[in-house]
């Protein structure tokens, strides 16, 4: 078995097509392609959701925290495709099922992301995705994914 990869913000640059402000892996700790990923998210006080999401107590948005893990699980993609996105390759988030939020996110975090591959059919890759800050889970989804071309 090889060694999980590990991914510098250069290495995550190549493999996601977000920018600032929207890419939201800072790491990546751990990926075993066409199995699992590990991430991270430092969660500062400067993002730019937080001066209106709340004003005087920031919490980082569930959809943001849904957008992170799906971020996650596209790199896994990316690397398991063994491919780099360009104009003609992406992936897409297409679908989620039994999402829940179990606690708040707020600036000073460190937000693990994992992903995990559960199966792929017709060209939909499904994962298992969960966010957790330090032993505690903070939100849980299982996501669909799938290149431009499938859509």
């Amino acid at each position: 078995m090889t060694e999980p990869l590990q991914l510098d913000m250069h290495a995550i640059l190549e493999r996601l097509p977000h920018r600032y402000p929207f890419l939201l892996i800072d790491r990546v700790l751990e990926c075993r392609p066409g199995h699992s990923i590990r991430a991270l998210k430092n969660v500062t006080y400067n993002e730019p959701y937080f001066p209106g999401h709340f004003p005087g107590r920031p919490v980082m948005p569930g959809v943001i925290i849904i957008e992170a893990m799906a971020q996650a699980a596209g790199i896994l993609c990316f690397i398991t495709a063994n491919v780099i996105p360009d104009a003609k390759t992406r992936f897409f988030f297409v679908g989620i099922d039994k999402a829940r939020f179990r606690r708040p996110v707020v600036p000073g975090d460190q937000l693990i992301l994992t992903a995990q591959l559960q199966r792929t059919l017709k060209g939909i890759w499904r994962y298992a995705t969960e966010a957790r800050v330090g032993e505690h889970e903070v939100a849980h989804a299982e996501m669909m994914v799938a290149p431009e071309a499938s859509r």
